[in-house]
């Protein structure tokens, strides 16, 4: 089982969000594909300090505030183990972009979001960012490739 976070830094005056081409690393199963940023917990932290952690160290930005917006339950995603991740958005932020080593980084105005290329089942939870209800859900994957989802509002 792995912990992880994916987060969602949002430019509100330029309605765009910061998110990450994953090109940079050989063996990286997100290859090729565009993510929020974010990663798996280190011993002992909140998903709100691996959050905040994982916006620095990949992008460089200082969080001030973010908001948990949802928690998905990937089963066997990798096709090894089940992965449960903790969804935030945040639009405090302070610094500058890093070269980062996990892709490259750039602002997408929001409604394209859905149009690069993602994981099938974020084309489906993305938009639920921008609501005012949380949500818990199972996105089910097999080789890769998105099978189906449940979801619950609160």
């Amino acid at each position: 089982m792995k912990l992880a976070t994916l987060c969602y830094v949002i430019d509100k005056e330029k309605n765009k969000t910061l998110m990450i081409h994953r090109v940079k690393k050989e063996n990286d199963y997100h290859r090729g594909k565009w993510n929020g940023l974010g990663g798996k917990f280190e011993q002992g932290e909140s998903p709100e300090e691996c959050a905040i952690r994982e916006i620095k160290e990949e992008s460089g930005l200082t969080v001030k505030n973010i908001k948990m917006k949802g928690f998905i339950t990937f089963p066997m995603f990798d096709g090894k183990e089940d992965w449960y991740v903790f969804l935030f958005v945040t639009d405090e932020f302070e610094g500058e972009l890093i070269d980062s080593n996990e892709g490259d980084l750039e602002w997408i105005p929001n409604d394209k979001l859905t149009e690069i290329n993602l994981w099938d089942g974020d084309k489906i939870f993305i938009p639920w960012l921008f609501g005012d209800k949380f949500f818990s859900a199972k996105f089910n994957y097999k080789n890769g490739k998105f099978i189906d989802y449940e979801v619950w509002f609160y």
